[in-house]
Formats: structure tokens, sequence, C-alpha cells
């Protein structure tokens, strides 16, 4: 955690003229904001597939019920430049988080190249008015993210704190992956690989028309996958499955997600859903029939052969194995790059900023003392809230 801090003056003058800034309470007015939504994506070069409207619109569908939208929005002569997706949520004291939760593996807001300096400014000011009487609360900003540029200009007090490590690697064709390895650990991989190819798996990408089907088969692949395992309990949920399903189908649609599905034959043994933006590709979830592990075949390489070929043929220069320092992921020496999270207040809110911190930093040794010393008391939590979750909404 760095030191708490405070914007200097100038932070406190008007952003340039031209520009309006707006917060938008509705959500019919989000739906309707998609075309524009998406012109400022493509405007916007460190901007991921989790900040398409796509994705966010769908989150808040599934997940945004309970919360009160605020999206901050910049327009200079009529064009959208800037766009802050956030929430007021209850913790319990009143905190302006990023729509997308604990499913998007990174958030940020959207600020069009073209006028950076003065949609961050719009953004910051914007800002600034909506978090009165709230902490703002931004996580999972990726280095070099939009929002820094926002936070740079934040005319309050301000943390910063590091949030979940993310591995990645450069967007190289298969064989280049290959040299980054030790020469006993690129035998084995070719091994893999040759077995790999003995199987006869062929794969395919999924057209738009198919995706929410496909999806629904890579879910329930993926839960017969990790069934005595301890599979993430929010996957099995009804409305994941309506997210995840809806978003990407629309992606798939504008070329922010790939579905691939790989195939024996007439048989399905493995859908992988990989979400995409100019510059990188990043495998969000996958899931793979048990015969393939009982065949002894290697599903990270396949699916990373996979990916990579796309990332090499489509000009990705980054391959993102998104969230997650799990030992398997640096067999591959990737490159570690952690989130960041950053808390803002307004001056007279220094002391709730200071109070939100102290729980956020409670929260995370609680947490971990419980994967450390309490898994069982997890696990029962997760089914608990299954429960829940099913006794709340009728499964589809």
């Amino acid at each position: 955690m760095t030191a708490e801090t405070t914007a200097p003056p100038t932070a406190h003058q008007p952003p340039a003229t031209g520009l309006s800034v707006t917060l938008c309470h509705h959500p019919d007015r989000f739906a309707a904001l998609a075309p524009e939504w998406d012109r400022l994506h493509r405007r916007c070069r460190t901007a991921t597939p989790f900040q398409t409207h796509a994705w966010l619109h769908s989150w808040w569908l599934s997940y945004g019920a309970a919360a009160r939208l605020r999206l901050l929005l910049v327009h200079r002569e009529g064009r959208l430049v800037g766009a802050a997706p956030l929430m007021l949520t209850y913790r319990p004291l009143p905190v302006l988080v990023f729509l997308g939760g604990a499913i998007s593996d990174f958030q940020d807001v959207l600020i069009d190249d073209s006028c950076a300096g003065a949609a961050a400014a719009g953004l910051a000011g914007g800002l600034r008015r909506a978090a009165r009487g709230a902490v703002v609360d931004l996580r999972e900003v990726r280095p070099g993210a939009a929002a820094e540029r926002v936070v740079d200009r934040w005319p309050g007090v301000k943390r910063r704190l590091d949030d979940s490590v993310c591995l990645e690697l450069p967007g190289l064709p298969f064989d280049e992956l290959m040299q980054r390895l030790p020469r006993s650990a690129a035998r084995r991989t070719r091994a893999k690989l040759r077995k790999l190819d003995s199987i006869g798996i062929e794969h395919r990408s999924v057209p738009e028309y198919e995706v929410p089907e496909a999806v629904a088969s890579m879910l329930r692949l993926h839960n017969l996958q990790w069934r005595g395992r301890g599979v993430t309990p929010e996957h099995r949920r009804p409305r994941f499955v309506e997210h995840l399903a809806r978003a990407a189908g629309q992606m798939a649609g504008t070329g922010d997600a790939l579905i691939t599905e790989y195939r024996r034959g007439e048989q399905v043994l493995a859908i992988d859903v990989t979400l995409t933006s100019p510059d990188l590709a990043g495998g969000y979830l996958y899931g793979a029939h048990p015969d393939l592990r009982a065949a002894k075949a290697d599903i990270t390489t396949m699916l990373l052969r996979h990916d990579a070929a796309y990332a090499a043929e489509t000009g990705r220069s980054v391959i993102s194995l998104l969230r997650g320092n799990e030992t398997a992921k640096h067999h591959w020496r990737p490159v570690t790059v952690t989130n960041q999270r950053f808390l803002l207040a307004r001056q007279e809110m220094a002391a709730a900023l200071r109070l939100h911190a102290a729980q956020v930093a409670g929260r995370a040794r609680l947490a971990e003392e419980a994967r450390t010393r309490f898994p069982a008391l997890l696990a029962w939590r997760a089914q608990l809230n299954d429960w829940r979750a099913g006794a709340a909404r009728p499964a589809h």
C-alpha cells in the first residue's frame, strides 16, 4: 500500500470547454448506449473485453439488481469520449465501484485516445461530484489502464493497493513460445503435442447463432471435469450461465469473443471461451470431458496452442492467462502483471476512506486465514450460497 496522498489544488480546475459530463441512473438508457459505447471502446487503446457494452450490460442484467446504476458519461460536441461504468453499493459505507464484479478480470474506464487528457479531466470532475458522501473503490485496474489518467487528476485523497496477480505471454506462434522453455520441458511438451495429434482432435470456431448453446455445453463440461474437486460455485449459478451465454453471444458477433469447440468425430470433447480486444486474447473459461484426461491429453497445452496461433494470426501482442497465480501457468515462463486497486475520496471523506481501507485489509486477512486454516468452512459456505441462489431464483 502506498501512503495516502492528496492531489494538488490545480486538480480542482474544471475540464476543458466543449465537454458535457452527465451521470446516468437509468438501465434503459444504459441499454440504448450500446452503439456509441462500442465506438468509444474501439477508440480506447487500453480497453479490454471486460469494458465492452455487451459484457457490462449483460452483467448488470444478471448481477446489478441490488445496486444503484451510476454511469458517468463525458461527451464532446455530441460524441461520447469518456465513460466510467459504476454503481453505488453499501459495504456498509456508501461505495462507488465498477460494474463487472468478481467475474471480470480487468476493470477500467473508457477514454477516447484522440482527446484523452480532456476526457480524463471530465471523468475526474464528474466522479468527484458523484462521490459526494461516498468512497470510490476501483478494483482490478490493469497497469497502464485508462483509469490511471483519472486517478492522476483526482482532486482529493487517494490510496493505491495491489490487487489480483495476472500472468501474460507474448502473442507469438506456439513454436516460438516453446523456445522460452528449458530443453527438457520443450521435449515433454512436444510429446504432449504428438499425443494430442494422435487422438485426432479437430477444432472449429462456433458461429454467433450457436454460441448460447455452446456456452451452456461448455459449463456442463466444466462442472463435469471439476466434479468432486471443488468447482468455483459461481460457475454453477443460473445468473452466471445467463450472463456468459448472453454476453459471449453478442461479443462473438462483434469480434470480442471467440468460442472454440474441440471434437473427435461427432463428440465434443472441450469448449473454450476466449475474450479478445485488439491487443489481447485471454482464455476466460473452458470445459473438457473427462475422456480427454483419461486419454492422457494435456488440455492446457491444447488450448494454448490454439490461442497462440489465433493471437499471432490476428496481430494480438498479448496472450493473457488472466487472474490466478497457479503453478501450472508458470510452466510457460509468463510475465507477472499485478492489477491495481485505487481508493479515492473527497477531502471531507478522508476518514471514511481510511475506515474502508481498514475494512479491505481486515477482509483480506480473514480470507487468507480461512483459506489456510478452515478450508472445510469455506466449502460449507459455498454450498450454503448455492442453496440460497437456487432458492432465490428458479433454475432455467
